[in-house]
């Protein structure tokens, strides 16, 4: 029996449509629609193990090799039920309020880091090709990305199709400081790749900037952590690169760590005020936004 007391709502990001594989749907509070996933990472892999992540990896993930055949038609079938309208019969997409009934955005965002994957520069491709089958050429299409590995060669050229398709880069930066990037990216790379992979890409075509805040055990970045992340803007921006939006957002879903928890609104704007001051400073067409 279906449970008609489930709501689509902001909190509802569950990686299962069907049984899909690698395609699901989410109704996302950025961008107040549907938001179409591609996982890249059944296999629930990654390069970060960042405290606020909500992937249950005490689960085993599938075959780390990525069909693109059948992502492909996992695609094609989601977009032929919004063409036809039967998508919002289905549960829980029946319950979308009628102004959520739009697709906003394809997004190679999953259970782990895209570029990992080795089909990534052919899943891009795959991807704006059905796209394009639809004629959505005007939904965006995004990569949310934790920057590790722009360097690779098989990623650039990925990236490289993401921008014949018109695709956009969401990259991670959480910190300024390279101890408080470990704390909360849960990773022992070096943060400087990433910023070096940031400022190259930047300076290649204009990226977005996803920015999490957060509190552990009751302690969020210190006004000295939010100066340093500040700074890393600024030497993205003072050497060329272009940043078009920085996301400043906290936790809204329940995260795998339980010692994370949400910083208060006034927390998060005071946070974007110090990214605004450096925008400014530049005379950047950049803007900074709190979700």
């Amino acid at each position: 029996m279906t449970d008609r007391t489930r709501q689509l709502d902001f909190t509802d990001h569950s990686r299962k449509l069907a049984s899909n594989r690698y395609v699901y749907a989410v109704v996302s509070r950025r961008s107040r629609g549907l938001s179409i996933g591609i996982n890249l990472n059944p296999d629930k892999v990654c390069n970060f193990a960042c405290p606020y992540c909500q992937v249950d990896r005490t689960v085993p993930g599938g075959d780390r090799a990525v069909d693109l055949n059948v992502l492909s038609a996992e695609l094609t079938s989601l977009l032929n039920l919004f063409s036809s309208g039967e998508l919002w019969s289905v549960p829980p997409f029946d319950t979308a309020a009628p102004e959520f009934r739009r697709v906003n955005d394809i997004a190679f965002a999953g259970d782990g880091e895209p570029t990992s994957a080795r089909e990534f520069p052919d899943a891009v491709s795959a991807v704006a090709g059905v796209r394009s089958a639809f004629g959505l050429s005007g939904v965006a299409l995004n990569l949310l990305t934790n920057a590790t590995l722009f360097h690779r060669p098989k990623v650039t050229a990925g990236l490289e199709a993401l921008d014949a398709a018109g695709g956009e880069i969401w990259a991670k930066l959480d910190a300024g400081t390279a101890a408080w990037f470990a704390r909360v990216d849960g990773t022992s790379l070096p943060f400087s790749r990433v910023l070096d992979n940031l400022t190259a890409a930047a300076k290649l075509r204009p990226i977005v900037l996803q920015c999490m805040f957060h509190a552990i055990d009751g302690t969020g970045p210190s006004d000295d952590e939010i100066t340093s992340w500040a700074g890393r803007i600024d030497d993205i921006l003072k050497v060329g690169g272009m940043i078009r939006l920085v996301q400043v957002y906290s936790v809204a879903r329940k995260p795998a760590d339980p010692r994370v928890s949400p910083l208060p609104r006034s927390r998060l704007e005071e946070i974007a005020a110090a990214a605004r001051a450096v925008v400014a400073s530049h005379g950047a067409a950049t803007t900074v936004a709190v979700y």
